[in-house]
């Protein structure tokens, strides 16, 4: 990979896994001046010659094409809020620092020296998913991730870092102890919409063993969703540096131009009665029938209308005139404060489920299941016969 003439024009997060990589090869040496001749010489590590001139290209770098393919993912991108959302604060919350900085990451599972299982900080600002987030040679060590619902998962190497940070912040027990002895169908002002994060692939990937979602008393759930061999891994279908699926392996066994085409089952869960579409389509569908059916709940039912605004947390924000504009005070958007346990519950499982984009790939089954319930749990208090909507479960 081409280097440019001045390290000072290097981006620091790209010079930072450079020197990662050359500190790990070959060590490079100079003579110093006043050594004497017969005297061993002092071997000096460096990235780059410490003089010139010299041309970039001449400078070998094994590796250079996972460097130049994770410079450009997003795991490495410091410009992006979910790197540089606390700049302003100067450091990183220890709460957030495992999945948005190496440093954090390295921190938590006591890789730089410290106790595992807290981020002890401060957290500096500035950091990625760097080099040493998953080429640390302690991850060896590390056996098991804890997850939200209180699982305790094994691993082997690369895959903690995989599941440490795609697990999800809250899980269903959540929104069961939070809505513990209260009435279905009252609004509760102390109650507060349970966000269960961002890209929980993790989560949805060991379903209802994970027990990521809200489970509905008297349902089994799916659990761990296993692939056909050789996939067992979320490594088996990403390219761990570009972080892109590789596609080509699918067309072994599934006919489709791409991911979402995917079908797996012979009949519609939508109520569309279209096989010919992806198990995603089948997903989306029902995650749309659900936030309309949490709309109409909260209108209808609770008297109290929302708007779901994915742009800006907490998402949920209240439309007390039913004018379809977010309402807002003193400038700022009025978080929703009418939840009751049904839509609370019902709430968390529309936000899991479509916090996954790769929903249809890691566990379709398991994702389905929870859409289903859900909108079962709300068709009751609608009047909505569940059996007009020819879904399956």
């Amino acid at each position: 990979m081409p280097l440019p003439s001045s390290a000072s024009s290097i981006p620091m997060v790209l010079m930072a896994g450079l020197t990662a990589i050359f500190l790990a090869g070959p060590v490079l040496t100079q003579t110093d001046p006043g050594t004497a001749s017969g005297e061993e010489e002092e071997a000096i590590p460096f990235a780059l010659p410490q003089s010139g001139p010299f041309t970039p290209a001449e400078i070998e770098i094994d590796n250079d094409q996972a460097i130049s393919d994770w410079f450009r993912s997003s795991h490495a991108n410091a410009a992006s809020d979910a790197f540089s959302h606390w700049d302003d604060d100067g450091e990183i919350r220890a709460a957030c620092a495992t999945c948005h900085s190496g440093e954090g990451f390295r921190d938590f599972h006591g890789l730089d020296g410290t106790p595992a299982g807290v981020v002890d900080g401060p957290i500096n600002v500035g950091g990625v998913v760097d080099c040493g987030t998953c080429h640390n040679a302690g991850l060896a060590d590390i056996t098991e991730i804890t997850f939200p619902s209180g699982l305790v998962h094994p691993v082997t190497g690369v895959e903690a870092s995989c599941l440490t940070c795609h697990q999800g912040r809250s899980a269903g027990i959540d929104v069961a102890e939070a809505t513990s002895g209260l009435a279905d169908d009252e609004p509760n002002s102390e109650l507060r919409f349970i966000n269960p994060h961002y890209a929980t692939a993790a989560a949805t990937w060991l379903g209802g063993y994970g027990a990521a979602g809200y489970h509905y008393d008297g349902q089994d759930y799916s659990g761990r969703f296993f692939h056909a061999r050789p996939v067992a891994s979320c490594n088996s279908c990403h390219e761990p540096h570009t972080l892109e699926v590789e596609f080509e392996p699918c067309l072994t066994c599934h006919l489709a131009d791409r991911p979402e085409d995917i079908r797996i089952a012979r009949q519609s869960y939508d109520g569309s009665g279209d096989t010919s579409v992806g198990i995603s389509s089948d997903i989306e569908r029902n995650a749309d029938t659900l936030l309309g059916m949490i709309r109409d709940y909260s209108d209808e039912v609770v008297g109290a209308p929302v708007i779901y605004d994915g742009t800006r947390f907490p998402y949920f924000f209240s439309d007390a005139n039913g004018d379809g504009v977010i309402d807002t005070a003193e400038g700022s958007p009025v978080a929703y404060q009418s939840w009751t346990p049904r839509s609370l519950r019902t709430a968390f499982n529309w936000k899991l489920v479509t916090a996954d984009p790769g929903n249809y790939a890691h566990n379709p089954q398991y994702s389905l299941e929870l859409l289903y319930d859900s909108i079962m749990d709300l068709s009751a208090p609608l009047g909505i016969d569940m059996e007009d909507l020819q879904l399956l479960r």
